[in-house]
């Protein structure tokens, strides 16, 4: 007999949603995490008397409780629903394009239509016919790949059929002329890694329409409180965890999963494996090539490794509004080329699209009173820091910040005179704390071709499923989902045996 029915691999979103899943289900389940807290990206540290959130910025899919979306749903299923407490963003973000356009859209269909226009007259019709055409495309994106309907065709889905793999930049070229009206309604491509040319118009509708309609919530307290609540969970419902214990060797036989080794030197037998992990670690690492069918890797030999960040975390001793900060979410462009932006994730160069995020704006007991905690990040690709020689990294690293802070420094003048603490992350520490390759923070690049459409989060290794960023799209909600959604392949696996 089995030591557990499933262990779980990664203590991240995806396998955090997976583990309590099945726990509740009456699951003997296992949680294997190699650092000390759950979480992944969802987690927080403390540098002073600051608690920085690593990475979330905006919570999609939660809706209000009389329209609750997805993730709402989710949570509340799951039961940790009420322990956490949410606070609704009014603005979808600021875009600030220096001496070209400042322009701030509410989280309201009608109320962003209006700022739009108010910036582009000229273009007032045709921002009319975009949002008319992006509902309605929404509305059959949802019934064909979320609703899964069975009797999707082109005539009864005609702009689905039309549109969901055109690249973003045609779309947009088709409804408007202005470059920056292009920028400020796409301003949400950095969610995705890819640029306007590059990302399918599904994957930018769906994160504007989410938005919109479901709303971008803040969590109280960060996301770790949602970590510690899901775990908390997990182990009321029976569940079991190893912290500081990441698995060395899942053991394979004749083709189907029969147990793992972790990096303690214990043995665990199970017929059922969900990892959090990523692809690339668990067929590379943690079987081994020899045991994974060839044409595993020739599917994995597609994909590229999607961007890191490159991240600066800075407690501020004032108020948001006494360095003119009024929204949490700004996107800081000094340009309207996304290929080229880009681009420059790839290089030392002066970024062209930096986020900062203030999360005293929705949340002012966030931070210590009297203060403020920022986020300024870019997406960049590890590639440039694995070339700088360890001796010099340091000093690299610091130029580069540098480069980030007068970016918003033309933003919000003399920010910089209230930092009180602050703490620089490369691509090289998101991999070292993650422990993906090229610390990618989004899995591979989310290009049409690896997406679940096309390549399915299957595995050949029968009893082995994935979870997370690296086995379809990222982001919290998607990986949050992810979890469930292989938690719930897992049980119709165990109801046939």
């Amino acid at each position: 007999m089995a030591d557990y029915d499933v262990v779980v691999i990664g203590a991240g979103n995806g396998g955090l949603t997976a583990a309590l899943s099945l726990a509740k289900k009456g699951v003997k389940v296992l949680l294997l995490e190699r650092h000390n807290v759950p979480g992944g990206c969802a987690t927080s540290f403390i540098r002073g008397r600051f608690e920085f959130e690593v990475a979330l910025h905006q919570l999609s899919g939660l809706g209000r409780p009389e329209a609750p979306g997805p993730l709402r749903n989710l949570l509340a299923g799951l039961g940790v629903l009420d322990q956490l407490e949410f606070v609704e963003m009014s603005d979808l973000y600021r875009l600030v394009l220096p001496g070209e356009l400042d322009i701030t859209l509410k989280a309201d269909r009608a109320e962003a239509l209006a700022a739009l226009k108010e910036q582009f007259p000229r273009e007032s019709q045709a921002i009319d016919r975009f949002f008319n055409f992006l509902y309605s495309f929404a509305m059959e994106l949802v019934g064909v790949v979320f609703m899964r309907d069975p009797e999707a065709s082109p005539d009864k889905y005609p702009l689905y059929f039309r549109y969901a793999l055109k690249d973003s930049q045609s779309v947009l070229d088709e409804y408007f002329q202005d470059p920056r009206l292009k920028l400020a309604v796409g301003a949400y491509w950095p969610y995705v890694g890819l640029s306007f040319r590059q990302m399918v118009f599904s994957d930018l509708a769906l994160v504007l329409f989410s938005f919109l309609e479901f709303k971008p919530w803040h969590l109280k307290g960060g996301s770790q409180m949602m970590s510690n609540a899901i775990l908390d969970a997990f182990l009321e419902a029976g569940g079991q965890a190893k912290f500081n214990c990441g698995a060395k060797k899942i053991l394979i036989s004749n083709g189907r999963v029969r147990g793992l080794i972790t990096e303690s030197g214990d043995e665990i037998s199970t017929d059922y494996i969900i990892s959090n992990a990523g692809t690339i670690t668990t067929y590379v690492e943690l079987i081994g090539p020899e045991l994974v069918p060839p044409e595993v890797f020739t599917i994995l030999g597609q994909s590229t490794v999607g961007p890191s960040a490159f991240t600066i975390y800075m407690g501020l001793d004032c108020e948001p509004a006494e360095i003119g900060v009024t929204e949490e979410t700004n996107f800081l462009c000094t340009g309207t080329d996304t290929d080229r932006a880009y681009a420059r994730f790839k290089t030392l160069e002066k970024p062209e699209m930096t986020l900062f995020t203030c999360y005293d704006v929705a949340d002012p007991d966030f931070s210590p009173p009297g203060t403020c905690q920022v986020s300024l990040l870019t997406l960049h690709y590890a590639d440039p820091w694995l070339g700088v020689s360890p001796t010099a990294y340091a000093e690299t690293k610091y130029r580069f910040a540098e480069k980030l802070l007068e970016i918003a420094d033309q933003a919000f003048p003399g920010f910089r005179d209230h930092i009180e603490e602050m703490e620089v992350a490369s691509p090289l520490t998101h991999l070292r704390y993650l422990g993906h390759p090229g610390g990618a923070i989004y899995g591979f690049d989310k290009f049409a071709k690896d997406s679940n459409m096309f390549v399915p989060p299957t595995s050949p290794i029968e009893g082995l499923y994935f979870a997370g960023t690296w086995a379809g799209m990222a982001g919290f909600q998607p990986t949050l989902q992810s979890g469930q959604t292989a938690a719930g392949a897992v049980l119709r696996a165990l109801s046939r045996k």
